[in-house]
C-alpha cells in the first residue's frame, strides 16, 4: 500500500518545472497537471486529442470566463447591497474588462507557459487575458467552485478590486464620445484610412470627426483599438465641454 502511494505521490514531480510553476501561481497542487497543459496549448501548435478535436485552450477559455464573471458577480453583490442591476452589471464589466485581464495574465506571467509555433514576441496583449480565463477553466474542471473562487478572490480581487477606485475607472472612451455627440445632438464618424506605417504586424489608422472637424487621428493593430485610441484623444481635446 505504501508502494503504491509512493508513486502516485511522485507522479506531480515527473512534471518538472510545469507542476512546480503552476502550484505557485495557483497556491495549492493541481490533481490533474494534463488539464492545465490545455490551458497555455494555443491553436499554433496543432494538437488534437484521440478523437481528431482540435486540442487548445479555447474551450477552457470559455468556461473560465463564465467562471470569472459569475464569481465576480457574487462578490460584488455581496459587497454592494445598495447597488442596483446597471450599476452591478458596470463594475463586473470593469473588473473583467479585456484591458484588466491582460493586465492580470502579465502580472502572473503566464505567458512563459503557452506552447505554441508563433515566437512570443509576435503575440497581441490578448494572449495574456485568454490564457487567465483558461486557467480559470482548469481549476474549475480539476478543483470545483470552490478552489476556483478561492483562486480568483486571492489573484483578482483582493489585489486588483477597489470599488471606489473602480467607480471612477472609464471602460470605453468610444462610448463615453457617442453618448456625448447623441445628446448634443452631433454628427461624428469613424472612418477608416490607408495607413502606411512599415510595422511587421498589420494597422488599421482611423480618424474620428464630430460635426465636419476631424477630433483626433489614431492607428492601432486591430479597427477597434483605434477608434478606442482616437476617442480617448477626443476626450481629452473635449473633456471641458463633456463635463460641463
Amino acid at each position: 500500500m505504501n508502494f503504491l502511494s509512493n508513486i502516485f505521490n511522485s507522479q506531480p514531480h515527473e512534471e518538472g518545472d510545469f507542476f512546480l510553476g503552476i502550484t505557485k501561481i495557483l497556491g495549492f497542487k493541481p490533481k490533474e497537471i494534463s488539464i492545465y497543459r490545455k490551458a497555455f496549448l494555443h491553436r499554433s501548435a496543432n494538437k488534437k486529442d484521440e478523437n481528431g478535436a482540435p486540442l487548445n485552450y479555447e474551450r477552457l477559455e470559455f468556461l473560465g470566463d463564465a467562471m470569472l464573471g459569475t464569481i465576480i458577480s457574487k462578490h460584488l453583490y455581496k459587497e454592494v447591497p445598495q447597488g442596483d442591476e446597471g450599476y452591478l452589471t458596470k463594475m463586473r464589466s470593469k473588473i473583467v474588462s479585456r484591458e484588466h485581464l491582460n493586465e492580470l495574465g502579465k502580472d502572473l506571467n503566464l505567458i512563459q507557459f503557452v506552447e505554441s509555433r508563433i515566437p512570443k514576441s509576435h503575440f497581441g496583449d490578448n494572449i495574456h487575458g485568454n490564457v487567465f480565463e483558461a486557467l480559470v477553466g482548469a481549476i474549475y474542471l480539476d478543483r470545483g467552485y470552490d478552489y476556483c473562487e478561492q483562486f480568483i478572490h486571492d489573484s483578482v480581487i483582493i489585489p486588483y478590486v477597489d470599488i471606489e477606485q473602480l467607480e471612477g475607472k472609464v471602460i470605453s472612451y468610444k462610448s463615453l464620445v457617442i453618448e456625448w455627440c447623441q445628446k448634443q445632438k452631433k454628427a461624428f464618424h469613424y472612418d477608416v484610412y490607408e495607413d502606411t506605417g512599415n510595422d511587421t504586424l498589420k494597422h488599421f489608422a482611423v480618424k474620428l470627426s464630430i460635426g465636419e472637424k476631424i477630433m483626433a487621428k489614431a492607428r492601432a493593430t486591430s479597427k477597434k483599438k483605434a477608434e478606442e485610441k482616437a476617442s480617448k484623444r477626443a476626450f481629452f481635446a473635449l473633456q471641458d465641454k463633456m463635463s460641463s
